[in-house]
């Protein structure tokens, strides 16, 4: 049995706790967050508390706060004697400081509020000093996971990079193509199953041979087209850009 202390209310910490949950070699002890409310979540189901001084003993104790509050977090776990990690994936191992035991349990995943996840198919990426403790997590991770992944934190650090190029870029566009359906009364619906082809032809092809498009083609008057009936600037420049990059990489100029 794994013992374990979440600290944080966010949709990290929310979703974990959820997988941990029905896991029978897993005991969640205690999450501690600093939002009364936030606690709501949790409560009828583990111990809660807002004061960082009263955090129960555990196996593992994981940080699942924003980037920048790691490091305000990691100093009140000094004197424990369990594993402490975060679920970062831009910030280093060494962000935790002077601890006895560190390392880092990093789903690869988005995270949204009423959005159940899989934890199944979710690549959970750790880090730790030692082997007892690299140990440990592969045996958490592997409790929620069937995709488990020793990397360091350089390591980490480019693939998060890669997640929001594939991730939080890409939702923004689909932001835009929300935008544009809205504005000319049509339902964005309609773009869901190119949506979905567009990510399930990535099981059989590389992202470069799955492209297509105006661009691809050289299209010009076509996007030309395109460029006039955007009436924000600022997508018109996103559109300009991705049109350029994607015309230099197939041979194309434009």
């Amino acid at each position: 049995m794994i013992s374990i202390v979440l600290l944080g209310t966010g949709n990290v910490a929310k979703h974990l706790f959820n997988a941990f949950l029905g896991v029978d070699e897993l005991d969640v002890l205690q999450v501690i967050g600093r939002n009364e409310g936030h606690l709501s979540h949790f409560r009828n189901k583990v111990a809660t508390g807002t004061d960082f001084t009263k955090i129960t003993d555990a196996d593992i104790y994981i940080i699942a706060v924003s980037d920048d509050a790691i490091a305000q977090v990691a100093p009140y776990l000094k004197e424990k004697k369990g594993l402490v990690v975060h679920t970062s994936g831009s910030v280093a191992l060494k962000s935790l400081g002077d601890l006895n035991n560190t390392g880092v349990f990093y789903p690869l995943q988005t995270f949204s509020q009423g959005k159940t996840i899989d934890f199944k198919n979710v690549p959970i990426c750790i880090e730790a000093e030692h082997k007892m403790d690299i140990n440990l997590l592969k045996k958490l991770a592997g409790l929620i996971s069937l995709e488990v992944h020793e990397i360091t934190s350089e390591q980490r650090k480019s693939l998060h990079l890669a997640a929001v190029f594939v991730n939080n870029f890409t939702n923004y566009l689909f932001t835009i193509g929300h935008d544009i359906c809205t504005e000319n009364n049509l339902p964005f619906s309609m773009l869901r199953p190119l949506i979905k082809e567009t990510v399930e032809k990535l099981e059989e092809l590389s992202p470069s041979e799955a492209q297509t498009g105006p661009a691809k083609r050289n299209d010009v008057k076509t996007m030309e087209s395109h460029l006039n009936l955007l009436k924000n600037k600022n997508y018109q420049d996103i559109y300009s850009l991705l049109s350029k990059l994607i015309g230099e990489k197939y041979g194309q100029e434009l």
